[in-house]
């Protein structure tokens, strides 16, 4: 029997709206499996698993007001989870030949009038399948969806049972954990941010008989962080930034040990997070250097979620996450100085209200008729280059079917004319970055992923010199 519709959520509705010419709003990941898998038997894992998450049967219906998830009555397993094999040009390897089909294919829209979702087995890639998925933005934000697509590995679990709730009461419960409520240490580390910034602030506005200096000090932070937006000039001009022309390009590369990062982190006093970002910014700029451009002084912003949950409530799906400028350093030559550079943009970042202040933005936005809302998100996409998200996965490989997940990857989409995506994912032991550009803007962006590892391997060789003291 067909449920009653649910109203999306207004920030969900923005993510629905927010496809355009040159971007679609699709989360792409590609997962390489060995040995391979059948056809039949990955449909009927999907089935027993990720079907039970209802949003996957939902098709979504809009209306002058924002839009209804809705049952698809004629739901198809076989429309959404596609076979094929790889088809390889003369002269491209196999790695080649996917990362052009999984190009292809993050232009490719879905098809609106069915669920907003499809996988795409490939055959015979390495000696094994490699797996390629596209979901909607509306339907979940990037840790949501890591959290229901490891569901259907071997193991994985299924989502708790709970009562179908309206709209208001979701969005209502919501607003009132992640802004009213005292936030938990678990959500202060997911939000990325220290306890005596944003926790301790949270509580005040639950509590404001607690101390009125302490509360006027928070709204001059949210009218400060408010300000700042508005007033951030537009991002630096470099050739990664222009007119995108809707064609896209995916890299990968092999992943960097994770052991080897936390080693250097920890010799150098940083986190793990500056020391990849110091890799991305390190591996831009030499590519832009290389291209003969001048990057003296050159920073570039870079929009960065974060994430807004509790992590334990990760199976919710729904777009729970705010935005942040990071700044990367890439004139820095000097790998050393180019981590600490880091370091210093993300600890001016910590006890922000930019993330809530950009979710309340994209709440806003999923309010306003198209036009106006495309105005309104551009505002993002010419302040920064680049989007990028740090998804930390699994630690240990997992299975699927029986077979062995050898490398886990994902691209976010680009909002507004943003034309490059960086995605970083530890799994395994592993750290892999994949990257997603526009054709016009990066031709080739194989040519930064291959400039990764040269950079770790340059702070590493730097570590391994340090006294032992």
């Amino acid at each position: 029997m067909a449920q009653a519709a649910e109203r999306m959520s207004r920030v969900d509705t923005a993510w629905l709206r927010m496809d355009n010419d040159v971007n679609l709003m699709a989360i792409v990941g590609v997962w390489l499996i060995e040995p391979g898998i059948g056809y039949e038997t990955l449909c009927e894992r999907v089935s027993d698993k990720l079907l039970k998450y209802g949003r996957f049967r939902q098709k979504v219906v809009e209306d002058a007001m924002g839009a209804n998830w809705v049952d698809d009555e004629k739901f198809d397993i076989h429309h959404h989870v596609r076979h094929e094999a790889l088809v390889r040009l003369p002269g491209q390897s196999e790695r080649e030949a996917l990362q052009a089909r999984v190009g292809e294919l993050s232009t490719t829209p879905l098809d609106r009038t069915r669920p907003l979702w499809q996988f795409q087995l490939v055959d015979d890639y390495e000696g094994g399948s490699a797996l390629i998925a596209r979901v909607h933005h509306c339907i979940a934000d990037g840790i949501a969806l890591i959290s229901v697509m490891l569901s259907i590995t071997d193991g994985g679990t299924e989502p708790p049972q709970r009562r179908r709730r309206s709209h208001s009461e979701e969005e209502s419960d919501w607003l009132t954990d992640a802004v009213m409520k005292p936030l938990t240490d678990m959500a202060v580390k997911a939000v990325a941010m220290s306890g005596d910034g944003v926790a301790k602030s949270m509580k005040v506005l639950s509590h404001p008989q607690q101390g009125s200096l302490e509360m006027a000090r928070v709204g001059y932070q949210v009218v400060s962080d408010a300000a700042s937006m508005l007033l951030m000039p537009d991002d630096s001009p470099t050739r990664l930034k222009g007119k995108p022309i809707g064609s896209k390009r995916v890299a990968w590369g092999e992943p960097l040990p994770l052991d080897q990062v936390k080693a250097i982190g920890k010799a150098l006093g940083c986190s793990i997070n500056d020391v990849l970002l110091a890799c991305v910014a390190g591996a831009i700029g030499g590519y832009l250097r290389d291209l003969g451009d001048d990057t003296t002084g050159k920073e570039i912003r870079a929009m960065v979620p974060v994430n807004l949950r509790p992590m334990e409530k990760a199976y919710k799906l729904g777009n729970q996450f705010g935005l942040v400028p990071l700044v990367l350093p890439i004139g820095i030559v000097n790998p050393v100085e180019r981590v600490y550079a880091v370091k210093s943009r993300m600890a001016e970042l910590k006890g922000s209200y930019q993330p809530l202040l950009a979710f309340a933005v994209l709440a806003v936005a999923g309010l306003l008729i198209k036009p106006m809302q495309d105005l309104l998100l551009n505002l993002f996409a010419k302040k920064a280059t680049a989007v990028m998200t740090n998804v930390p996965g699994p630690a240990v490989p997992l299975t699927l079917c029986g077979s062995t997940l050898r490398q886990v990857m994902f691209w976010v989409p680009q909002s507004g004319e943003i034309g490059v995506g960086v995605s970083i994912l530890s799994y395994g032991g592993g750290v892999q970055f994949g990257l997603i550009t526009d054709a016009q803007l990066c031709p080739d962006p194989q040519k930064i992923i291959d400039r990764f590892e040269p950079e770790f391997e340059k702070l590493l060789m730097v570590t391994l010199m340090l006294p032992w003291e």
